[in-house]
């Protein structure tokens, strides 16, 4: 029977799970796989999965909640199995279902199957709107003990599943989290304390709400923000969200916010917790490489510092050897020598060429010929 033959129908046979569990042999006591039968009532219709979190949409339907929200965040708005009208509002909680999924996974603990953890509730629009205003109104009044709270409830609250992420998102959070940033480090003379943990928690709140739009961008961007950012980057804490904050920014940002980014990112880099944040990120150095050349001479010279200290020594700076030459930057880093720069970033390309050039043979490279914003004769 195909898949969808048994969501359309409802048509489900006991769906067989393969688990690792202790099963003492008549003889011998050795561990053998045991196979699980997972009741039909208990499987979501939509991802043929045990539920963990059972809700039941008006048509009589029961769903996982992860599954059934994802559908109708995908733009539908029909159930699944019946077709008939179904909105986010309209599902309920099952607690009778989930409290028999639990008794099941107790039942069959020996076998190997886990207990199903008691679901949080999710967060409603009410919900999401206080804690949005709780920002805002702890930003306005300068309270920065109740602002970083609130922050950090955003994140947590945000982090704990994608429902409520995109709840939060829809009451307008990374709006009030960026501009309470904007308030709080523009009525800060010196970035420290209590007011530089509240900052951390903005912007490692403000990473669960990527990507920013235009207005939550200039606020990050002005220049108070910037000079708090740099300020926060240079004395540690929450780095990872801190240099996150800073890679993602640089991604679509004008020029004036890229060469600030930049030269706020390569600070960060000067330590170790920077640098170790910065390569686990996945698009640090392709924006760095994407920057030289696009932006101004001032970038480039920021983005070459940058991805210097990223692929200088330690085998932990291989990959981002690697993927800085499949990105491009051996032929922009050429191209730089030819047509002239200043003379640190002169010797830092060389550096960052020689480091390349060792890694060349086992990493397919990409031609790199977009310099648009080369400004430079040749």
């Amino acid at each position: 029977m195909s898949r969808a033959t048994r969501v359309a129908g409802r048509l489900m046979p006991e769906i067989s799970l393969l688990r690792r569990g202790r099963k003492s042999a008549a003889r011998g006591g050795d561990d053998a796989e045991v196979e699980v039968s997972v009741p039909a009532n208990f499987v979501c219709p939509i991802s043929l999965e045990m539920m963990r979190d059972p809700v039941t949409a008006p048509t009589g339907i029961t769903y996982d909640r992860e599954s059934v929200e994802g559908w109708l965040a995908r733009g539908h708005d029909t159930c699944p199995v019946t077709g008939r009208p179904v909105r986010l509002a309209d599902l309920v909680p099952n607690h009778a279902t989930r409290r028999m999924i639990q008794d099941w996974c107790v039942a069959n603990r020996a076998r190997g199957v886990e207990r199903v953890p008691t679901p949080r509730v999710p967060v409603g629009e009410d919900d999401a709107e206080e804690v949005v205003a709780g920002v805002s109104a702890a930003a306005r009044r300068g309270d920065v003990a109740a602002c970083g709270a609130a922050a950090a409830t955003a994140r947590a609250l945000g982090r704990e599943s994608e429902r409520n992420r995109r709840c939060l998102a829809g009451a307008g959070a990374a709006h009030a989290l960026s501009s309470a940033f904007g308030l709080l480090a523009g009525e800060a003379p010196v970035v420290e304390g209590a007011v530089a943990g509240a900052l951390g928690e903005i912007l490692a709140a403000l990473t669960v709400f990527f990507p920013l739009d235009e207005e939550c961008r200039s606020c990050i961007a002005s220049p108070p923000s910037l000079k708090s950012l740099a300020s926060l980057l240079s004395h540690g804490g929450e780095l990872a969200a801190r240099v996150s904050a800073a890679v993602e920014l640089l991604v679509d940002a004008d020029k004036g916010t890229s060469e600030k980014a930049l030269a706020v990112l390569d600070a960060a880099l000067c330590a170790d917790a920077g640098v170790e944040s910065a390569r686990a990120h996945a698009l640090t150095v392709p924006v760095l490489v994407k920057k030289m050349f696009r932006v101004s001479d001032m970038a480039t010279d920021f983005a070459v510092s940058a991805l210097w200290r990223l692929c200088r020594a330690g085998a932990s700076a291989a990959p981002c050897r690697a993927e800085a030459l499949r990105v491009g930057a051996f032929q922009k880093l050429l191209l730089l020598l030819q047509v002239g720069c200043a003379g640190v970033t002169k010797e830092r390309a060389s550096e960052l060429l020689k480091m390349l050039n060792g890694s060349r043979g086992s990493v397919e490279c990409i031609e790199t010929v977009d310099f648009k914003g080369l400004k430079r004769p040749f």
